[in-house]
């Protein structure tokens, strides 16, 4: 990296941009403060070119999560551009709603109905939405993240670490109403005792229960069909969260892996590789409900995100695309295991293959994190605690980066042990979670 006309803009951005961007998990102070290179010219595939021409290999996580197939797949851009030469927008509905909610249908046989949005949380919001429609009652009882919508946020009215065990902590519910103090209630996941003791205190208040089918790991026995069970005692809604997890391990949802029969379930990241849009499907009688109240927004009839979700799903099912992220997951977690032991390296490794994570676990974490993204950088691979799967990684992608990865976990191990691992950085640590930004 000979010039980085990045980290200079990114500078400015957080002087005209409240927090800089739009997006928390793409802050530069996440991975590399003050020397991230922050914006690109070009992504194809998972190669990444940044503003002043460097070029990386994108092993970190490929857009948030939401180019499963690489940065832009010629299919679904294919598609795309046909539909945007034939008009993204008209007074008339784009067909291509009815193809796609036929689609989703195919592939969940349990929903009957399907409503689009255009994000995950708005897409969250609106299941919400329509579950306490349904019901008539107030309280949600969750587990896992969900978005930055005030119903979710509303957990930290009461407590503010309600959510610091649901991905991020320190989320501030700043602006949220403080008449939502108790109406969402978060349980851990494979915990069933603690959703059980949410009812017992709310009795014939619960609108839904929502959770991520599964997180780091496969749910526990039974706990799948235990929350089903509640659900149906309790007549409350049960959505399953599939932003970050459909589609990663088979075409359509995780939950169709393990069985689990929600009445809601909530899709967009992985549905359309880069392309805004997403899905909530459900059963008919609960769907229904979204007449009863107000749910509209001129950007969700836009053609675009149905024809780039319709080409993404056909790639899933012709080239069975799952599979290869699982089986690249897989190779990516062995390795960094094999690569800590190799040098003496304490660290931890979770997550499911296609979404895969690890952490140092000694001492001065955070520095260590650090360090490793900026050698890893220095060495033209994109890289942090994160790795999400893509079909356009190939084996030489992932050989190349373990290989770079087991040289910068030696020079880690041995700063470690002569207590200067300080001396490795470049500027600050990252800052993990939520910071403001001046």
């Amino acid at each position: 990296m000979t010039k980085n006309s990045g980290a200079e803009l990114w500078r400015k951005a957080k002087k005209i941009i409240p927090g800089g961007n739009q997006l928390l998990s793409k802050r530069s102070e996440q991975f590399l403060p003050e020397y991230w290179p922050s914006y690109y010219r070009k992504a194809q595939g998972v190669d990444v070119w940044d503003l002043d021409n460097n070029h990386y290999i994108d092993m970190s996580i490929m857009g948030i999560g939401a180019c499963p197939l690489g940065y832009a797949d010629p299919d679904v851009n294919a598609a795309v551009k046909s539909r945007i030469d034939n008009g993204s927008m008209c007074t008339f509905n784009s067909p291509e709603e009815i193809g796609l909610a036929e689609k989703l249908i195919q592939l969940h046989p349990w929903a009957e109905m399907v409503r689009y949005a255009r994000c995950g949380g708005e897409a969250m919001a609106i299941a919400v939405r329509i579950a306490r429609a349904h019901t008539k009652q107030d309280v949600v009882a969750f587990c896992g993240y969900h978005g930055w919508h005030d119903w979710y946020l509303a957990a930290n009215l009461a407590d503010d670490r309600n959510l610091d065990g649901h991905l991020l902590p320190g989320l501030a519910p700043a602006g949220v109403p403080r008449g939502l103090a108790g109406t969402a209630l978060p349980f851990q996941y494979n915990h069933t005792e603690e959703l059980e003791a949410i009812i017992e205190r709310h009795p014939d208040k619960l609108a839904a229960i929502i959770l991520e089918p599964v997180r780091d790991h496969d749910p526990a026995p039974g706990f799948l069909a235990d929350v089903r069970k509640i659900a149906n005692e309790n007549d409350a809604v049960l959505i399953a969260d599939e932003v970050s997890s459909g589609f990663r391990l088979r075409t359509g949802g995780a939950h169709l892996l393990h069985g689990m029969k929600p009445d809601i379930a909530v899709f967009a990241k992985a549905m359309s590789n880069g392309f805004p849009m997403a899905a909530i499907i459900g059963r008919e009688n609960v769907m229904q409900a979204a007449q009863d109240t107000f749910i509209s927004s001129t950007y969700w009839t836009e053609g675009v995100g149905p024809v780039a979700a319709l080409a993404t799903i056909a790639k899933y099912e012709r080239c069975t695309v799952p599979d290869h992220l699982v089986r690249t997951g897989n190779a990516i977690q062995k390795g960094w295991i094999r690569a800590a032991d190799e040098t003496g390296l304490e660290i931890a490794v979770g997550g499911i293959p296609p979404l895969s994570h690890f952490s140092f676990t000694g001492g001065q974490a955070l520095e260590a994190q650090t360090i490793y993204t900026q050698m890893m950088l220095e060495k033209g691979i994109l890289a942090g605690k994160s790795f999400y799967a893509c079909y356009a990684h190939r084996d030489e992608h992932v050989e190349k980066y373990l290989d770079a990865t087991t040289g910068v976990f030696e020079q880690i191990a041995k700063s470690m042990s002569t207590y200067s691992l300080e001396s490795l950085l470049k500027g600050p640590a990252a800052k993990p979670g939520f910071h403001r930004l001046t």
